[in-house]
């Protein structure tokens, strides 16, 4: 990435519907060199998707939480965390799941109605067999939102070595 491709990534960030046209104007750079660009980071996987950003909690879904989830070890009839995640992606509610390190094996990401729905949520989860244990934190404030584009400024402004 460069200092072109970081600015084509910002103003599309902040006005994801404009036209490529548009851009190219406002960046004082030809359009083919905007969707020259676009279509590299497109296809080297910087840029994954064009659809729109959605609330959970304008769309009824207020209460996030976080689980960690300790699945059961060495039974590889289960499908260890494979399984799990196939459970997780069928529960429209867990918004991500990642496997980590530490205390638990996973951690996902849901949304409830309410803290009585994220008992639901959270029984759901748990009906798959290779999960042993949950613990659930529930989220008081969004302090900072899933953000990526700072982190793009800041790959162009001091590259890997």
């Amino acid at each position: 990435m460069d200092e072109i491709d970081s600015k084509v990534i910002d103003i599309f960030a902040s006005e994801p519907r404009l036209g490529v046209l548009e851009a190219s104007r406002r960046l004082g750079i030809a359009r083919g060199t905007v969707q020259a660009r676009l279509d590299k980071l497109v296809a080297a996987g910087v840029i994954t998707g064009w659809g729109p950003d959605l609330s959970p909690e304008a769309i009824g879904y207020p209460v996030t939480a976080f689980l960690t989830l300790e699945i059961r070890q060495g039974s590889s009839d289960r499908g260890g965390h494979d399984a799990v995640a196939r459970h997780l992606a069928g529960i429209p509610e867990v918004l991500e799941a990642y496997t980590i390190t530490g205390a638990g094996d996973m951690w996902a990401r849901v949304v409830a109605r309410s803290n009585a729905d994220l008992q639901r949520v959270i029984d759901l989860v748990l009906t798959e067999p290779g999960i042993d244990r949950s613990t659930t934190v529930i989220a008081l404030a969004t302090q900072i939102p899933y953000r990526v584009v700072p982190l793009a400024r800041e790959a162009v402004s001091r590259p890997h070595a």
